[in-house]
């Protein structure tokens, strides 16, 4: 039976429009890092290099290699952790431009460092993408933390900040 995120893990990758308090544990993650404006064709090009390995993965009983520990799964979504440049930070409105930001695809417990380099080895033979040397794959633990689900458009996501942060105040 397939693994479904999205029905055992609703604590973590459903969220509910109010905020909560969520505990987020240690997870396996391909990784980059960049700078600038999301709706820029870079920003694309790293979410698709980011997506090319996970598939990878995700597929490689199908290319003839079946990992230890290996059951089926869906494709876990994109993720993202984002900050400003101190410039953008003295700014009274936001300029995406100073954007940095973190984006990341959990990957499967099963998922070693002998995994990842075969889903290298795959993307690169398949198509060379220009940010593949720049994922990095690596643990990340957020611990204790505060999550609501946004409705709108990324514009408006201060005002979910703005919840988020009474929430923690409360």
């Amino acid at each position: 039976m397939k693994y479904e995120w999205r029905k055992r893990e609703k604590n973590l990758y459903i969220p509910k429009q109010k905020p909560e308090l969520v505990s987020i544990p240690d997870q396996k993650f391909f990784l980059i890092k960049g700078k600038g404006n999301p709706n820029e064709h870079e920003f694309a090009e790293k979410v698709g290099v980011l997506y090319s390995l996970a598939y990878a993965v995700r597929m490689m009983p199908k290319q003839g290699y079946t990992p230890a520990g290996y059951f089926e799964y869906t494709v876990y979504p994109l993720e993202g952790i984002w900050d400003l440049t101190e410039e953008g930070k003295k700014l009274d409105t936001l300029n995406k431009d100073e954007l940095l930001y973190t984006i990341m695809i959990r990957q499967p417990d099963f998922v070693t460092k002998e995994i990842v380099d075969r889903a290298f080895e795959h993307v690169e033979k398949k198509k060379p993408l220009p940010f593949l040397n720049d994922v990095r794959f690596g643990t990340f633990q957020d611990g204790l933390s505060v999550q609501m689900l946004h409705v709108g458009p990324y514009d408006d996501e201060p005002q979910s900040f703005k919840v988020m942060n009474e929430f923690i105040k409360k």
